[in-house]
């Protein structure tokens, strides 16, 4: 769990002045947490003693064991497959395919207990709304899972936009948002600056509800954020796991089909019928191409 899912978890535990100082780290999370103790009281209009408190509360020895946690943080979600390749834990040649796939499924079922199942059916609800668009974008890699979410849901119902990376091309989209439009980010450690713009300027022109996909150590997405999923990713080799949020995409589109039956079901029939049914050839064409290919 990150500092950030801890202070949340206990939020309704903290006194007035435990608040103050909760608002102040997350205001600019992480780096809220890593000025001095005074600095950090003096912004939040508390005492040093009263951060001293916070942080116990939490389950650190004192402030700067709180620190060194941010900082660890920090170092985890900037490390690369470069860094990662350093300390992989390999597995043997013959076998690696079957260990691989056990690591991947302890972290699918890590992520089913991480998983909020209020938020899974309250998005789920919203991607259904037709009343709302539905906007898609993701990052240098994780946009493939941006274009699939995106493309799924587009058999379903429409008004979904899978949104570019060129930032060039965003005013077009920028301008089509409307409040309660839902705005889909998927964004993972090494994360792009240009999806915190991306939201930072959704979140200022529509005020769309942005749910954001990341890891456990979260994108700084996640300050414009109502709807966080943040999965585990890591399973000890140099190249992170897109299981988690690849399967917790598929469970959406099965649970907004299956919630708007009858509304999807005249969709994909007419989406069948365009596919499937191509110009009647000409059988006599056809034949006289034959017999010219023998």
């Amino acid at each position: 769990m990150t500092v950030e899912a801890e202070i949340r978890e206990r939020a309704g535990e903290m006194t007035a002045a435990e608040r103050k100082v909760v608002a102040v780290i997350l205001a600019d999370y992480p780096f809220g947490g890593l000025s001095p103790i005074q600095e950090l009281a003096d912004r939040a209009r508390v005492s040093a003693p009263s951060v001293t408190r916070f942080v116990n509360k939490l389950g650190y020895a004192g402030y700067q064991d709180f620190q060194r946690r941010l900082i660890g943080e920090l170092k985890e979600r900037a490390r690369s497959p470069i860094d990662l390749h350093g300390d992989q834990e390999l597995v043997p040649r013959a076998g690696f395919l079957s260990a691989y796939c056990e690591r991947v499924g302890g972290k699918l079922a890590e992520a089913a207990r991480a998983m909020s199942e209020a938020d899974f059916l309250a998005v789920c609800e919203a991607l259904g709304d037709r009343k709302r668009q539905v906007f898609v974008i993701g990052g240098r890699v994780s946009d493939a899972l941006a274009h699939f979410l995106s493309m799924s849901l587009r058999f379903l119902r429409a008004d979904v936009h899978h949104v570019p990376g060129d930032p060039e091309m965003w005013p077009e989209y920028l301008q089509k948002m409307r409040p309660r439009d839902i705005v889909v980010v998927f964004d993972y450690r090494r994360y792009q600056r240009s999806l915190e713009l991306f939201a930072e300027r959704a979140a200022a022109i529509a005020r769309p509800q942005i749910v954001l996909f990341t890891d456990q150590w979260l994108s700084p997405v996640a300050s414009h954020a109502t709807r966080i999923f943040a999965l585990p990713i890591a399973v000890g080799t140099l190249w992170d796991t897109f299981a988690a949020p690849l399967v917790l995409i598929e469970a959406m589109v099965v649970k907004v089909s299956t919630d708007n039956w009858d509304a999807v079901r005249p969709r994909l029939e007419a989406w069948d019928r365009l596919r499937l049914d191509p110009p009647t050839a000409d059988p006599a064409r056809m034949s006289d191409e034959t017999r010219g290919d023998e």
